[in-house]
């Protein structure tokens, strides 16, 4: 590792550079979601551009070298993306974002401390694999971009994160509501009801360690998606089905649920019978009508791949349609026993939400998602 320790600055101007570096950070990372969605929309490409350019001029004028050579070399890849003259791909975005996360490290620990530690060598090498790529030879380019992001991914060794998220889950929350997914504003017969499908959970989420704190999680965000998009949903009904949607995966053989690797049709089939035994228990309680609905639908998906019925859009609730997208993203969050993908921090989460094959999700309870996390990432 080297270190680099700048030159004596005006306070002043390092305190704007962070505050212009993390605005354009930010302004970035919605960029990045966006271009998911609409990977040819040559503004978006433009304004990526932009970004990553006054971030390197800034760097300049501070004489912040050591980042300079790795932000012209990802400045020339989104020049050649805006001239048309190669495609945007995930692995481009990964790369873009893990290296401007480099980037903030770097200045933000010059500001705190005067000095900061990088890594030449790592530089070089990510540099050399980023030159390798130019207009001529696209079908190259996406082994090219997957290693470079191989070289820079934090999360190849995901020990750390799963140790912390496992660590925080086994915390219990303070037993009162604003800690929880519950509406503050409840009748005393639905307060009831929801403490008691809370507290219902909890030995349940206690059966599989990948599961510990999953209500909680989703009921929370859940609310706040809702409240973005100006309550739509009833907020008991969405709390209620956020709690019970998976209460049927208990009564599932544990070999099923931590089976390592992929599920055979029988066992499939028999993991998708969890939605009729979640709805199952509130089917007699009819003030929760609406919640059972989206519990049962929680697993439609918008082009009729999903599952326990088939259902497409326009036969979906709101709620399910929030659901589905928040249980996805919980999964990619967290840790699960049937998949070998690695856990994502939630930045990442959120861009590979944004992947996932259109016709899965609703566009505009998507669109809310992307809304509301881009408000909490930047807390």
């Amino acid at each position: 590792m080297q270190q680099f320790t700048h030159e004596d600055l005006d306070e002043d101007i390092l305190t704007d550079l962070l505050e212009e570096i993390n605005e354009l950070y930010e302004a970035s990372e919605q960029t990045l979601i966006e271009l998911e969605i609409k990977p040819t929309d040559k503004e978006l490409q433009r304004a990526l551009f932009r970004s990553i350019h006054t971030i390197k001029g800034d760097l300049g004028l501070v004489n912040f070298t050591p980042m300079i050579p790795l932000l012209q070399h990802v400045e020339d890849l989104l020049d050649y993306l805006r001239k048309g003259q190669i495609e945007y791909t995930s692995n481009m975005s990964d790369l873009v974002l893990l290296s401007m996360d480099r980037v903030k490290i770097f200045v933000e620990s010059c500001i705190q401390n005067g000095k900061a530690e990088y890594d030449a060598g790592l530089f070089n090498l990510l540099i050399l694999q980023i030159s390798k790529i130019s207009p001529s030879n696209g079908a190259e380019h996406e082994k090219i971009l997957s290693e470079a992001v191989l070289l820079l991914d934090p999360s190849l060794d995901v020990r750390a994160f799963i140790n912390s998220e496992s660590a925080e889950n086994h915390r219990p929350p303070p037993s009162n509501l604003a800690t929880t997914g519950i509406p503050k504003h409840l009748t005393e017969q639905k307060r009831g009801d929801i403490l008691f499908f809370r507290e219902l959970m909890k030995p349940i989420e206690k059966r599989s360690s990948y599961w510990l704190g999953r209500g909680d999680r989703i009921a929370k965000l859940a609310a706040y998606v809702n409240k973005v998009a100006g309550m739509p949903i009833d907020e008991d009904q969405l709390a209620v089905a956020c709690y019970m949607h998976d209460f049927g995966m208990a009564f599932m053989p544990i070999e099923i649920l931590h089976k390592n690797g992929r599920m055979t049709e029988s066992e499939f089939n028999l993991m998708r019978s969890h939605v009729y035994k979640s709805a199952r228990l509130l089917e007699h309680l009819d003030h929760w009508n609406e919640a059972r609905k989206i519990v049962m639908q929680h697993h439609e998906r918008m082009d009729g791949s999903g599952y326990p019925l088939g259902l497409k859009e326009v036969d979906i609730c709101d709620g399910a349609k929030l659901l589905g997208i928040l249980d996805t993203f919980n999964a990619i969050t967290h840790t699960r026993a049937h998949t070998t993908q690695a856990v994502h921090p939630k930045k990442r989460a959120v861009i590979e939400i944004n992947r996932i094959k259109e016709g899965q999700f609703c566009p505009k309870w998507l669109g809310m998602f992307n809304r509301a996390m881009a408000v909490l990432l930047t807390k």
